[in-house]
C-alpha cells in the first residue's frame, strides 16, 4: 500500500466520482480506477460500490476513510514540520475569494504573502459564495474568504475580516441624486443592477426589498462588482454597493445613504472545522487576518504569531473554536 493509494481514495469519496477526481488530481480516469481496485485486492474487501451515476462508501470502505484520512493529515503535517526546520514554509494554498471584498485589499495581501513565503504557492478561484464552499467541502480549497451569511452550517469555522456600509448608487443626475436620504420604499419603480441570484449582495437586496413591500426588478445581472459601477453609470438602474466601491476610481455615480441602514454581511475568512489546515494555509490565514480592516493594532501584517482563540468561532457562533 502507498500514499497514492490513500489520495486517490479519499479524491473519490470527496468528488463523489472516479471522473471527477481523476480531473482534481489531473490523472487520467482509468489510473485512479486501477489503482482503487488494486487497493482493494490488497485489503480483500471492497471499499466503494459502484453505480451508474455516483460511488457510495460500503460498511468497510467508511472505517478505512477515517484511517485513511488520519494519515494523509499526519502526513502532511511531518511535511510542513519538516519545511519549517529547514526555515521555510513551502506547499501549495488553495483559495477561494468571491467577487465583492469591501475594503480587502487581496492582491496587495497575496504580494506581501508571496514575499514573505516564497515557497508557497496560491491558487486563486473566484466565485459565488455557494460554489465556493461546495469546493471546500469537497477538499479542492482550503480557505474561503466571502461573506458570513448568518445560516451557514456549523462545520465551517469563520473568522470576520471586516464589515461596512452599503450606499444606494444611481446614475449622475437621477431624480434620488439631490436627496441627503432615500427610502427604499421609494426604489419600488426602479430599475436594479445586481451580483446573480446566490450571491451576499443579492441576497440582501432581496430582503430588505421585501421588508419594505416589494420585489425589486433587477434589470441587469453581472459577477463584477466593477460592472455594477460602469452599468449604473450608464444608466441603466440603481444599485446598492459597499461604501468602499464607491470611493475607488471608476465611471461617476451619484451615492445617497438609504434611511434603512443596510450593512453588507460581514466579509471573512471560512473554513472546515474539522479539518486541520496545513502550515501553509495556516500562514495564509493568519496573513489575511493581520491584513484586515478589522485587525487589532498589535497585529502586525505579516506577523506568524497565532490570533486570539476567541476571533475565530463556529459558523453558529456557539462558542469558542476548539483547539488546533
Amino acid at each position: 500500500m502507498e500514499l497514492r493509494h490513500l489520495q486517490y481514495f479519499t479524491a473519490v469519496v470527496r468528488c463523489g466520482g472516479f471522473t471527477r477526481a481523476a480531473e482534481q488530481l489531473r490523472i487520467a480516469q482509468p489510473a485512479v480506477s486501477a489503482q482503487i481496485r488494486q487497493l482493494e485486492r490488497e485489503l480483500g474487501v471492497t471499499l466503494l460500490a459502484r453505480t451508474t451515476r455516483r460511488v457510495a462508501l460500503t460498511p468497510a470502505g467508511e472505517a478505512f476513510l477515517s484511517r485513511a484520512e488520519r494519515i494523509l493529515a499526519e502526513v502532511a503535517a511531518a511535511r510542513d514540520e519538516a519545511a519549517e526546520l529547514a526555515g521555510a514554509l513551502r506547499g501549495r494554498v488553495a483559495l477561494g475569494a468571491t467577487p465583492v471584498l469591501g475594503p480587502l485589499a487581496l492582491p496587495e495581501t497575496l504580494s506581501r504573502f508571496h514575499q514573505r513565503h516564497p515557497g508557497i504557492s496560491v491558487t486563486l478561484r473566484s466565485g459565488l459564495v455557494a460554489a465556493l464552499l461546495a469546493e471546500l467541502d469537497q477538499g479542492r480549497l482550503d480557505l474561503v474568504v466571502g461573506p458570513l451569511h448568518t445560516d451557514l452550517p456549523a462545520r465551517y469555522r469563520t473568522q470576520p475580516l471586516s464589515e461596512e456600509e452599503l450606499l444606494l448608487a444611481t446614475p449622475p443626475g437621477h431624480r434620488l441624486a439631490p436627496r441627503a436620504a432615500v427610502s427604499l420604499a421609494a426604489l419600488r419603480d426602479e430599475p436594479f443592477v445586481c451580483l446573480p441570484a446566490g450571491s451576499g449582495l443579492r441576497t440582501l437586496l432581496d430582503q430588505a426589498c421585501a421588508a419594505a413591500g416589494f420585489t425589486p426588478r433587477v434589470q441587469f445581472e453581472t459577477h463584477s462588482p466593477a460592472s455594477i459601477r460602469e452599468l449604473v453609470s450608464c444608466g441603466l438602474g440603481v444599485a446598492l454597493l459597499a461604501r468602499s466601491a464607491t470611493r475607488v476610481a471608476g465611471p461617476p455615480i451619484a451615492t445617497v445613504t438609504t434611511r434603512q441602514p443596510l450593512r453588507h454581511p460581514p466579509i471573512g475568512l471560512i473554513h472546515l472545522g474539522d479539518r486541520r489546515l496545513t502550515q501553509a494555509a495556516e500562514a495564509l490565514r493568519r496573513q489575511l487576518a493581520a491584513t484586515s480592516p478589522g485587525a487589532p493594532p498589535s497585529d502586525a501584517a505579516g506577523t506568524d504569531a497565532p490570533p486570539s482563540r476567541r476571533a475565530e468561532v463556529p459558523a453558529d457562533g456557539r462558542g469558542a473554536a476548539a483547539p488546533r
